[in-house]
């Protein structure tokens, strides 16, 4: 089951700033479900998922989650050890708490499609296959609550599309809360059951918009009307 997350008055601002990038900020991200951040690039989305598994403390208001080490965070590019086996940079997380679980591994790597890849290096893998084996590391510890910022922002088209179905299955096997952030307005509406538009300075939420199709989603779906009406009403938010 996936972890609560609140975000409740958020006050945060980095040190020599005269404003506050967030001053008052509140957001509800539910338990299990997939919440996507949009917005203008610079606005402040990277920070508010690094406050929310701790990365960075507000200064005041309280972000309210589960237990820290059931946090994970896939960053933008995959950050694999390149010395390390895929199975030994999966093992990493497990490894700092004190654990060694090869089945864990094991079975992070299959719910990713990595399990014949195991014992490869990162350098022997494309591009789509390194971003993979991160969303394994960061599955590894059954977290319940997974944030990704923009982690497929850097494949190609038609391996983002094969990238957001190795996503929906992950995220159905593990039922964890997600977070993340996308420029990419079709794949927020495609992954996401809420798409929270944020902006301004300091930055506050302009819209949310429940995504009311079944999941999972295809990426053919992305020429479906109702996804057309979805992105429609988002780009007008924005």
């Amino acid at each position: 089951m996936g972890e609560r997350l609140h975000f409740d008055q958020v006050r945060f601002g980095w040190p020599g700033a005269t404003e506050p990038l967030l001053d008052g900020f509140d957001l509800e991200v539910a338990p299990s479900q997939v919440t996507v951040l949009v917005g203008e690039s610079g606005c402040g989305k990277s920070t508010v998922l690094r406050l929310a598994v701790g990365l960075l403390t507000p200064s005041s208001g309280t972000v309210l989650g589960g237990d820290a080490e059931a946090r994970a965070f896939v960053f933008q590019s995959p950050n694999l050890l390149p010395w390390r086996t895929v199975a030994d940079n999966v093992a990493l997380p497990l490894e700092l708490q004190g654990k060694t679980q090869r089945g864990a591994v094991d079975r992070a790597l299959a719910a990713v499609g990595l399990l014949d890849a195991a014992d490869a290096l990162p350098g022997q893998l494309s591009g789509g296959m390194r971003m993979r084996a991160s969303l394994a590391r960061a599955l590894v510890v059954s977290p319940g609550l997974l944030v990704l910022d923009e982690p497929f922002s850097a494949l190609d088209a038609i391996t983002r599309r094969s990238a957001w179905s190795t996503f929906q299955d992950a995220w159905r096997e593990h039922g964890s809360t997600v977070l993340m952030v996308t420029h990419d307005i079709d794949e927020a509406v495609l992954l996401g059951d809420r798409v929270v538009v944020v902006g301004g300075a300091p930055l506050a939420v302009r819209g949310i918009h429940t995504i009311d199709i079944p999941q999972p989603r295809p990426a053919s779906l992305r020429h479906d009307p109702r996804v057309a009406r979805y992105v429609a009403d988002i780009e007008a938010t924005l």
